[in-house]
């Protein structure tokens, strides 16, 4: 099974921002490929650096166990990141900038199921 996963969720809540990294390591550790899109403050996370400073409520967080993972696909959105003055440059080495388009072919897979947080 296939997880396409997005969020808006970042460092503005660390507890919301982290639980479909939560998700996508219970997945992952299923078998299973996901692809989380980062929208809005979530691109803020895959900053090199800036997930190691959040600390969430509740169970620990998932983070860099899911940037790291060869089944998990890390898609930050474009124009969400550009409109802060980020660039690829300043992202975590598996992760890429991508656009709607990008997301819209994961969720049209046949073994794709869409989760949104």
């Amino acid at each position: 099974m296939h997880y396409a996963i997005s969020t808006t969720w970042g460092p503005t809540d660390t507890t919301r921002a982290s639980l479909p990294f939560i998700f996508a390591a219970t997945a992952l550790e299923a078998g299973d490929t996901v692809t989380i899109m980062l929208f809005h403050d979530a691109v803020t996370v895959a900053v090199k650096g800036a997930h190691e400073q959040m600390v969430p409520c509740g169970p620990g967080p998932k983070f860099a166990e899911v940037f790291a993972h060869k089944n998990a696909e890390i898609i930050v959105c474009k124009p969400c990141a550009q409109v802060r003055g980020l660039d690829e440059s300043s992202l975590i080495d598996n992760c890429r900038m991508g656009g709607m388009g990008d997301f819209y072919k994961q969720v049209a897979r046949d073994d794709c199921k869409p989760v949104t947080f």
